[in-house]
């Protein structure tokens, strides 16, 4: 994976969206305040290093822990990355606790400018996408306290994504989604090829929207007629109107076949716009 070059900005004043160097018309407005979802769930974006801190340790608990990955050893115990100084990050809360037990972080347009990317950039050549990135951010590294993984934080962390996006006159979202190469207890990527094979013929975006993996999964050399469901995460992007762009790139560091996708906020089915709208879960 290529690396890009460390940041040359100063973090964000905590005051201020962590997204945003300075107040004004391009700072993207965040609601800060937790609200509570469920009697059980609270939800909020992060206001200070301390609180990213905790994201990153969930993060590394899922991806290192639970999934295997090999993380850079920047803080024992947390997954942090060059794009985390730059990204906004959204919290779900156990309210009984207050254990971060989900995160999503959002790297936004202006922000993407001053990092030189994002972190799709790295694993596909988003060229077809140019003319999309002012009103395009970036979600990543999603993940759920595996106590918690009913849909519930799943659907509040979504929710306060449509918000931001509402709020923000922004139209698209981009991601990498991840599917395990562990199939059955064995490390192989046909189950990655056979999702992909299934989900192009229903799925797949428009060709102007098609991008290329830089270190492609070899699909067409895998066993690709498997009966797999996708993970649960790419199935729910699906009901919410997400498309595939084109084939999985191999993740050799999480050990993942990722899929990159779009959502578009236009494209979002109408249950589920008045189920946001109404902030319920």
């Amino acid at each position: 994976m290529k690396e890009l070059p460390n940041p040359t900005f100063a973090l964000s004043p905590v005051q201020l969206p962590r997204g945003s160097l300075h107040p004004g018309s391009n700072a993207p407005q965040v609601d800060f305040l937790p609200r509570r979802i469920q009697s059980s769930i609270l939800v909020a974006w992060a206001q200070h290093q301390d609180e990213v801190r905790e994201a990153q340790r969930l993060r590394y608990s899922v991806f290192a822990t639970e999934m295997g990955a090999t993380l850079p050893n920047t803080l024992p115990g947390h997954d942090i990355d060059l794009f985390d100084d730059y990204c906004e990050h959204l919290l779900v809360r156990d309210a009984a606790s207050a254990q971060v037990i989900g995160t999503y972080r959002v790297l936004t347009p202006a922000q993407a400018k001053r990092v030189g990317s994002t972190y799709s950039d790295t694993e596909f050549d988003l060229t077809r996408l140019r003319d999309m990135r002012q009103r395009m951010v970036e979600l990543g590294r999603s993940c759920v306290h595996a106590d918690h993984r009913q849909g519930a934080v799943i659907m509040a962390l979504w929710g306060a994504l449509f918000e931001f996006m509402d709020r923000n006159r922004l139209d698209t979202m981009i991601g990498c989604a991840s599917i395990p190469m562990l199939h059955n207890g064995v490390v192989t990527g046909n189950a990655a090829a056979s999702i992909w094979h299934q989900l192009r013929q229903s799925h797949l975006a428009e060709i102007q929207y098609h991008v290329r993996p830089r270190l492609p999964l070899p699909v067409d050399a895998l066993e690709h007629h498997l009966q797999v469901e996708p993970p649960p995460l790419i199935k729910g992007y699906l009901r919410l109107g997400a498309k595939i762009l084109g084939a999985p790139a191999w993740d050799p560091d999480f050990n993942t076949a990722d899929l990159p996708m779009m959502m578009r906020t236009a494209d979002l089915p109408a249950r589920y716009r008045r189920h946001f709208s109404m902030g319920a879960v």
